[in-house]
């Protein structure tokens, strides 16, 4: 079967509903196994104390504020060239699930920050690009708002989409292309001397495991809310005309 089935609203609207509560008792397991886990379970760092142990919302959070835009990306390009509007209706339903992310990222970078570095917040490399990155999704869903035509309005947020993952991909590797700033470099990583340690290394990826699940489950809760609007709105029309 094609991926391309699932571009019709009748065949995604009959897997999601399957999939959806799946999805959503897996994350609540991940996230609550995860950071319990992490909370209780892991020591404090010998360096940050118990500090350390905002890593468990921070680095997933950070990472699916990234690539929920990169996932918005894909759906409005593919809405671009092959004019699904399942996609489009996707990248709109990413985009409040995505900037939730950046936000929890974001404060919780400022809470970690205040004890490691002495404040809040420092015009950092890749957190100034974190933080145009936020305007980014806040200005993509004023867009989506602004325009009654949904297809005109898909348009605009798809070019705006190719434009702010300019910061998405400074976001990710902003500590790779400027040595200097504070921010540290990658917590997972290939390279074991740059990795977390074990103890947190293992809880930390059952949180991010629960992050990706939910934010999967919450774009496909989200998506199907979307095309019964947009079927809504259809009828509506309908009987203006009729």
């Amino acid at each position: 079967m094609s991926i391309w089935t699932y571009a019709n609203p009748a065949k995604f609207m009959a897997t999601t509903a399957r999939a959806v509560p799946i999805l959503s008792l897996l994350a609540g397991a991940c996230l609550l196994g995860g950071l319990a886990w992490g909370f209780f379970f892991t020591p404090d760092d010998y360096r940050q104390g118990a500090t350390v142990k905002i890593i468990y919302l921070h680095v997933p959070s950070a990472l699916m504020a990234i690539n929920a835009w990169l996932m918005m990306l894909v759906a409005s390009l593919i809405w671009l060239v092959r004019r699904h509007h399942v996609s489009a209706l996707a990248a709109k339903a990413a985009a409040p699930v995505g900037v939730t992310m950046t936000l929890i990222a974001l404060v919780t970078g400022a809470v970690w920050g205040s004890p490691m570095w002495g404040t809040y917040w420092a015009w950092d490399p890749r957190l100034t690009s974190f933080l145009i990155l936020f305007l980014f999704y806040i200005g993509y869903m004023a867009l989506w708002s602004a325009i009654e035509d949904p297809d005109t309005a898909a348009d605009l947020t798809s070019v705006l989409c190719l434009v702010g993952s300019v910061f998405a991909i400074l976001s990710r590797y902003a500590v790779n292309f400027w040595n200097q700033g504070l921010h540290q470099g990658a917590s997972l990583s290939l390279d074991k001397e740059e990795n977390v340690a074990d103890v947190f290394y293992y809880p930390l990826l059952v949180c991010i495991a629960g992050f990706v699940l939910l934010f999967v489950a919450l774009v496909l809760a989200r998506t199907r809310t979307e095309i019964r609007a947009r079927r809504l709105h259809a009828l509506q029309l309908r009987e203006r005309m009729a």
